[in-house]
This record gives structure tokens, C-alpha cells and sequence, in this order.
């Protein structure tokens, strides 16, 4: 009996996309630090973070139930639980439901209502604004998509503050100029999948050059941002780990250009890998920050 529930159990559990609540995560408690110019409750810091958490798997759950019909036809989805059939489309939803509504009631309760307002508008437009219409219909889809992954960002400072302050906007200016080199990076390795898919990627879309220098616009735009943040009540200790590693994730950009410009392999998963980096390296020093 064990033997058949534990698989059911991972199905459901990958289809709250762990990878992406743990990416999530690493920006809400930086900005959660930041907001409290110190450590936040332990009570508020748990509430927060599984309220988090709940949301981005419940919205993860439903995207799964909505691109059931793509996921098909891409290698990098095609094992996911709906379309090996472990799991029902139904039971998904449901499933994806349950996590938005029980993440809602816990940031209503135990936050104020900024945060949870912001907690339902980052799960509604994620599946209904970008997943269901935007990513299938512009270009512009990754673009678009940024605003609902970096709401962690002014979520967890919100519970915090009950406010929006200056630093939480560049924060989330950070996180959102951030998903344009990261996410075109993996977009141009999974190229032929979205245009079996008939997504408009914008590497499917687009020449070569273009993406790429959309890369490098994007990645000076998070390393200004990041460094702007700087003389909001941060010290060095955010600021040259920032300088240091925007300069990297910059080369990494302008090296894809590069290549492409040259007609060289393209290599996309190396700023893919490094603007990962970049991120939590980044977040970690603002939250280092609060302490020193």
C-alpha cells in the first residue's frame, strides 16, 4: 500500500514546482529582515513563509492544470504528473485550489491586508493574467510574467511593515529585471519545445541577437537597481557583494551575446546557472546586512 502512495505523494508534491517556492523564498526573507530592521517574529517569519509557500504550489498546481494541454509536447514538462496521468486533471486543480485558499485564510488571519491582498493578486495573476492568457498570446510574455515573481518581495515586506517603502520597490525591481536574463536563457535552450508548443518565447519569436541583447538591457537594469537600493540604509557589506556579482552576471550577458554575435555555441544555461547565483548571493548580503 506504502509502495503505491509515496509515488501519488511526490506527484503532488512536484506539482507545486519545489525549486521555485525554494527561489521564491530566498527573496521573502531578505525583504522580511529589511522591513523589521532586525529578525521579524518567529511566529509572523513561519505564517509568511508557509503562507508563501502554499501560494506559490497552489498557483504552480493550477498552472500545471492549465498547460496540460502544452506540457505534452515539451521534453522539459513531459514527465510532469498530468501528463504521465499519475495524477487527475481534476485532482490537480482541486488540489492547486485547496493550497491558494488555505495560504489566503493564513495570511488574512495572521497578517494584515496588504499582504494578503497581494497574496491573492500574485496567485490570480499568475494563472489566470499570465499562464493562461499572456504567456500563450505576446512576446512580451516573460516580460509580463516578472510582476508575479517578484511579489514575494512586497508580500514579505508588507506582513512585516504594512507598508510599501522605497527599498521593498527597488527589491522587487531587482527580482522582476532579473527574470528577463534568466528566463531567456532557458527559453533558448528549450527553443523547439515551446514552438512544438506554440508558445511565443521570445527566442522563438525573435532573432538570436535580439534575445540575446535583451539580455544584456535586462541584466544591467537588475544591477542598477540592485546598486540604486544601496544608499537605502544598506552598507557595504550589501553593496560590494552586489557590485561584485552584478559585474559577473553582466559578463555572463554580454559573453551569450557575444557568442551569438560570433555564431559560436550559445551556452545559455551558464547565465542561466550564474543569474541563480547572482540572485541568492545578492539577497543573502541584504539580509547579512540587517545584522552587521
Amino acid at each position: 500500500m506504502s509502495e503505491q502512495r509515496f509515488p501519488r505523494v511526490r506527484a503532488y508534491v512536484s506539482l507545486t514546482k519545489p525549486r521555485i517556492v525554494e527561489l521564491l523564498l530566498v527573496t521573502t526573507v531578505p525583504a522580511m529582515m529589511l522591513a523589521e530592521g532586525g529578525l521579524p517574529s518567529p511566529w509572523l517569519m513561519a505564517v509568511v513563509l508557509v503562507g508563501g509557500s502554499l501560494a506559490a504550489g497552489g498557483s504552480s498546481a493550477i498552472n500545471c492544470y492549465l498547460d496540460r494541454d502544452i506540457d505534452p509536447l515539451m521534453g522539459r514538462t513531459s514527465r510532469r504528473p498530468l501528463v504521465t496521468h499519475t495524477i487527475a486533471p481534476r485532482n490537480a486543480l482541486i488540489f492547486g485550489l485547496i493550497l491558494a485558499v488555505v495560504a489566503t485564510a493564513l495570511m488574512t488571519a495572521f497578517t494584515n491586508p496588504l499582504a494578503a491582498g497581494l497574496t491573492v493578486a500574485a496567485i490570480v495573476y499568475y494563472d489566470l493574467i499570465y499562464t493562461a492568457w499572456l504567456k500563450r498570446t505576446t512576446k512580451h510574455n516573460t516580460f509580463w510574467g516578472g510582476v508575479c515573481g517578484a511579489m514575494p518581495v512586497l508580500i514579505g515586506w508588507a506582513a512585516v511593515a504594512g507598508t510599501l517603502a522605497p527599498l521593498a520597490w527597488l527589491l522587487f525591481g531587482v527580482v522582476f529585471f532579473w527574470q528577463m536574463p534568466h528566463f531567456y536563457a532557458l527559453a533558448i535552450k528549450f527553443k523547439d519545445d515551446y514552438a512544438r508548443a506554440g508558445i511565443p518565447m521570445l527566442p522563438v519569436v525573435a532573432t538570436p541577437m535580439h534575445v540575446a541583447r535583451d539580455a544584456v538591457i535586462y541584466s544591467w537594469l537588475t544591477v542598477a537597481v540592485s546598486l540604486a537600493a544601496w544608499p537605502l540604509g544598506m552598507s557595504t557589506i550589501y553593496g560590494i557583494p552586489a557590485l561584485i556579482c552584478g559585474g559577473m552576471f553582466i559578463l555572463e550577458a554580454h559573453g551569450l551575446y557575444s557568442r551569438t554575435k560570433l555564431g559560436e555555441p550559445v551556452k545559455p544555461m551558464r547565465l542561466f546557472h550564474w543569474s541563480t547565483a547572482y540572485l541568492t548571493i545578492v539577497f543573502v548580503a541584504a539580509a547579512v546586512d540587517v545584522f552587521i
